[in-house]
Parts: C-alpha cells; structure tokens; sequence
C-alpha cells in the first residue's frame, strides 16, 4: 500500500513538472531547454518537500511509539512492583504460618506420645479383666460357656425335615433342674429371699435365651435373656418373683451386674462366630440410681466393641418414673454407644421423640395390646399407626407374648418386623453339647428329607417345624 501511494506521488509530481515546463514553453516564451529545466527545477523543488515532509511525519510516528513503549514499560514496571510486595506478603504469611504449626503440632506430638502408652496400659488392664471375667464365668455358668454352638441351630434351616424334628425334640429339651421349673408361687416368700440372698453370695445367676425373630419371615434377629435364680430345692425363680424382693433388700444392682456380665460374655461368643444377632439385657432403675453405678460403666467400657449388639432394656413404668440421676447413668451408657429398649407396655402413649433422644431403639409391647379391639387401652394413636409413628424416630416395635398363628397373620396388619413369644420358643437354657453333632445328624437325614417333609409340616402345631426354622430365635 506505501509503495503504491509513493508511486503516485511521484507521478504527479512528474506531471506538476511538465505541466509547469509546457506552461513556461507556450506562454512566456522559454526554449525546449530552459523549459525543461524549469520542469526539472519543479519536479526536484517537489521531491525535496515531500522528502522533508515525509522525514518529519516518520519522525512524529517515532515519537508517539516511544512515548506508548514508555507508558507501558511504567505500567509493567509498576505491576512488577505490586507483585514483588504482594509475593513478599505471602512468603511472610507462610513462614509465620509453619512457625505457628511447628509450634501447635509439638505439644500434640508429645500429648500423642503419652496417650499411646496410656492406650497399651489400658488395653492391657482390659485383657486381664476379661481374662478374669472369663475364669469367674468358666467356674460359675458351665451353659454359657457352650454357647459357641449355637451356630449349628441356623444351618439346620438347610437341613432335611426329618432331622430338624429329632434335633429339635432332642438338642433344644430344657437341661435338668433338679426339681420343677415353674414359678414359686407368691406366699414362699422366704424361699425367693434365700434364693436371692444366695445368688448374691455365690454369683450364681442363669439366663434362659429366648429368641426374637423378623416378621413374616422369623429370622433370627435377638435374643432375650431373662435372668433366672434357682432355690435350694432346685427350683427356677423368675425375674417376676425375686424382683420385690431383690429391690427391697437393695441387691437388684448386683444380679444387674451379674446378667450384664453373662450378656457381654454371650454376644462375644456370638460376634466370634461371626453371627449377626443382638442380645437384650433387662436392667432394673435401681441399678441406674446405684452409687456404684460406676462399677458397672467400668465394665461397659471394657466392652465398648459390642455395643451395637447389646442392648439394655426398662419397663415402660421404670422409663416413667427415672429422675436426673437415672437419666444421666442413661446418658453415660448412650455416650459408650449402647441402645435400649421399653418393653412391659401398659398403654401406647409414648413419646417416640423424647425415647429417640436418650437412646432407646426399641419398644416391645404384648401383641394383645396393640390389638386393642374393645377400645380400653389408653393412647394418643390408632394401634394401626404405632409402629409407623415410632419408626419416624428410628425406634422398631416388637410385638411379644405371641403364642398363636393367627396372631402373626394379624400383626402383618399393623406393620409389626419383629416378634417374640412361646409361639416361636420358650426361654431355653443350652446344655453342654447339646448342640454338638447336629450337622453331622442332618447331613445323614439328607435321603429321607423330602419324603417327611409333609410330616414336618404336620408337626408345627406342636412348636417343632417354627423352632426348627428359626434356631434359637429371639421372641
């Protein structure tokens, strides 16, 4: 385009010049020569101008480009400037960083360093507490010790029809008591007294395992254990006749200590054999309110591992009348993880809410309660929505005292996943070997099974074929 633009120019001065030659040759006169010199004159006049001309405007163009060159190289200058401090602002806002965090981090090394011993010294403390609550156990409560075989009760779910009727007629016979198994009656009072007194002297405390298991399906889900005492004659005291008693001479701490201990021992042998079933525990007020209510955290504490398996439960009236002292042994247990559960319900006002808060899961209720078809039971909801206004705070309802098939058909009603009563089985103690051979026993079953499968099926009124399907359940 400058090359163009030059060309021109230089044409039209070269016409400027001829035009000025022509103009001097016709008009005034001048030769050929003096005429062309004078348009030679002209046309260097011309280029000399427009050299000059030229010359100054490169020059003007210089100018202005330097004088943009010099702003920018000030601007840059300047943010070179704004970077350097603000790269010195950070360099010093990380070495007073670090210096800060060598100075947190030493103190926390040397608190770490200390709480590690402190951990080999605790966890050491608690081998030789189970270590000795194991040798107390292996002396005391021989059944307790053969829990492990507990296991081979779910494979026989598996296992032929034929032998899941002789294990359960055999294996699953309450052990020997040396006398009757009922309940004392009421007015042997002194009895329930020695017994209780002797329970007390010599740890001696059993559990009956009693099965709870889901709804309709009657897996295997907990189990109860329901602390029995037995009196001189060998007769079995239940929990319901040695209570009074037990509160009145202020001992109901103790037993509690005692069942807690058995509990613990029964679902570390469960949890070994990898199982996942949950036990509850039933613990009195009184042991809550007890001044050595710290020895029993103590324990709890040693067994922090297996509070999601072990479960304490309070009747509804216990719940209801627990003052401060009761709540914060409540809240002590919580903090360690344990759950709880409100059973013996005499009406469904409850506040799911406020059993959320302090940590009970579980709400077991008779399932003629829930029933309520004559209407005299007091509550804030239809028995219908019980289970559902519960499960909006993640509390499960179990429906106990369950001794009739129809009474599992009605409960599909009401929304009900667990249930516990003699339908599914009675509280059971196990006997040493009694479970010994099962496997060995259903697997020699296995030609005969499908033949005695109708047999089976006829035998379940009799409480064989549920037992059989559901082990050593939780009711």
């Amino acid at each position: 385009m400058v090359r163009i633009s030059a060309f021109l120019i230089a044409a039209c001065m070269v016409l400027i010049a001829a035009l000025l030659g022509a103009v001097v040759y016709a008009r005034f006169g001048f030769t050929g020569a003096e005429s062309a010199l004078a348009g030679l004159g002209a046309l260097t006049a011309l280029a000399v101008y427009y050299a000059v001309a030229a010359r100054r405007h490169d020059r003007l163009e210089s100018s202005n480009q330097l004088a943009k060159l010099a702003r920018g190289a000030g601007d840059l200058a300047t943010q070179l400037g704004e970077f350097g401090r603000r790269l010195n602002a950070i360099e010093a806002k990380v070495e007073s960083a670090v210096e800060r965090a060598a100075a947190i981090s030493q103190p926390l090394t040397e608190e770490i360093e200390r709480l590690s011993e402190a951990v080999k010294a605790l966890s050491g403390s608690v081998a030789a507490h189970e270590a000795a609550l194991a040798e107390q156990a292996n002396k005391r409560e021989p059944q307790v010790e053969d829990l492990p075989g507990i296991v081979s009760v779910e494979r026989l779910a598996n296992a032929p029809a034929v032998a899941r009727l002789q294990f359960a007629s055999s294996a699953f016979r309450p052990a020997p008591t040396n006398g009757k198994s009922a309940p004392l009656a009421r007015s042997d009072r002194d009895a329930v007294g020695r017994a209780v007194r002797k329970a007390v002297a010599t740890d001696e405390i059993e559990l009956h395992l009693q099965p709870v298991v889901t709804l309709p399906q009657r897996k295997l889900r907990y189990y109860e254990a329901l602390a029995r005492l037995k009196t001189d004659s060998g007769e079995l005291v239940a929990a319901g006749e040695f209570l009074s008693e037990a509160e009145a001479t202020a001992v109901m701490p103790r037993i509690d200590y005692l069942a807690a201990a058995r509990s613990v021992q029964i679902v570390r042998r469960l949890l070994l054999q990898k199982r996942e079933v949950g036990l509850f525990c039933n613990l009195s007020a009184a042991t809550l309110a007890d001044p050595g209510f710290s020895r029993f955290l103590e324990l709890m504490d040693a067994n922090r591992a297996i509070a999601a398996a072990l479960v304490f439960e309070f009747p509804q009236s216990a719940v209801r009348a627990m003052g401060a002292v009761e709540h914060a042994s409540l809240a002590a247990l919580a903090e360690r993880g344990f759950r709880f559960s409100m059973d013996n319900l005499t009406d469904l006002r409850v506040n799911a809410r406020e059993l959320n808060e302090r940590g009970f899961r579980f709400v077991k209720l008779p399932a003629p309660l829930l029933f309520n078809r004559l209407g005299a039971v007091a509550a804030d909801i239809r028995p219908a929505d019980f289970s559902e206004s519960l499960g909006r705070f993640g509390i499960d309802l179990i429906a106990d005292r369950i001794e009739h098939e129809n009474t599992v058909i009605d409960l599909l009603d009401y929304d009900v996943r667990f249930g516990q009563g003699l339908l599914f089985s009675p509280p059971r103690p196990l006997r040493a070997g009694a479970l010994e051979g099962a496997d060995a026993r259903a697997d020699g079953q296995n030609a005969d099974g499908q033949n005695a499968t109708n047999g089976a099926e006829a035998t379940s009124a009799a409480g064989f074929a549920p037992l059989a399907r559901v082990g050593m359940g939780h009711s």
